[in-house]
């Protein structure tokens, strides 16, 4: 296990300068169960990184063990160089928010953002109060009174507003519309570009916050299968299409990530198409296409083969 300093300000320079996140052999057994197993992963500062991943793959407990709320089973977690588990010097860094954040019966909104003030040392309540003026939210409402949006709202304006060098959404706008998903993101981006510092967007809406990432990284049962940047990662799947024989013939079945059939048609998702069989396909007038970042994860997590008309009709 990591020891900790007492202060982030004492770390090693070398230290600071590096990932500030970073995991190795990270594995978290609840019960009988495990969660996560051996995750090996680097979050760079400075950056926004998807954390990508189905239902119970483990995203939310691998941001329980960064922001230091529950301590792993085994392996390493460093954050800003260090074990955050117990460590305020580290958590104090952290603004964890999450779509299922409780609060204090009776609690009204400028409740939250004063414990927020005390929490977070970099808070800005001059931001925080722009925030709430734009997502039109009163700040003496009880926030159990609150819609289901409005309470991801809220989460929202703290975790802007906390100004942490790491912020980690754990699908924090669930119950938002698209109108307010897109006023969220743009909100994120124009402050980054200002204020620049490390976001951890976890979610499903892939397709949604793709133009919004730098850095993709994928959990499937509990194993990071993707850690990697976006562009390099957009350039990995492909789709080839075409008759049954032909795709066949030409794409190694080794290769085949997913595979769909029509009738005589078929159409397969591949990793890391070479030249030379990505010429070929081109050649025997199959078509080739780029998969687009949630199609390569459906790939990457999903079943080989999908239903054809026959099994279905069964």
């Amino acid at each position: 296990m990591m020891t900790h300093s007492s202060s982030v300000d004492s770390m090693p320079h070398h230290e600071l300068a590096g990932p500030i996140v970073a995991t190795r052999g990270l594995t978290k057994h609840y019960r009988d169960k495990d969660i996560l197993t051996g995750v090996d992963v680097d979050i760079a500062r400075n950056s926004i990184t998807g954390l990508l991943g189905r239902n119970g793959a483990g995203k939310t407990t691998l941001l329980k063990i960064v922001a230091g709320h529950i301590r792993q089973t085994s392996g390493r977690v460093a954050v800003l160089g260090s074990e955050p588990y117990d460590n305020d010097a580290v958590t104090s860094r952290i603004a964890f928010i999450r779509e299922s954040m409780s609060y204090p019966d009776g609690f009204r909104i400028s409740h939250a953002l004063a414990a927020a003030r005390i929490a977070y040392p970099l808070w800005d309540d001059a931001y925080a109060r722009t925030l709430l003026d734009g997502f039109e939210l009163p700040i003496d409402r009880r926030i159990k009174k609150l819609s289901r949006g409005m309470t991801s709202m809220v989460g929202i304006v703290i975790g802007l507003a906390s100004r942490a060098p790491l912020t980690l959404f754990d699908e924090p706008y669930l119950g938002l519309d698209a109108v307010a998903r897109q006023q969220f993101y743009d909100l994120l981006l124009a402050d980054y570009a200002v204020r620049p510092r490390t976001i951890v967007l976890s979610t499903h809406l892939i397709e949604e916050i793709a133009d919004l990432l730098e850095y993709v990284i994928l959990i499937d049962d509990g194993r990071a299968v993707v850690s990697e940047d976006r562009d390099r990662l957009r350039d990995r799947g492909h789709l080839i299409s075409g008759r049954t024989s032909d795709v066949g013939r030409i794409v190694p079945q080794r290769d085949v990530l997913r595979r769909e059939t029509l009738g005589g048609l078929e159409r397969v998702s591949v990793d890391q198409l070479d030249a030379s069989t990505r010429a070929e396909a081109v050649a025997a007038g199959l078509d080739v296409e780029p998969l687009t970042l949630q199609q390569l994860m459906v790939a990457l997590t999903g079943r080989t083969e999908s239903p054809t008309l026959e099994e279905v009709a069964r």
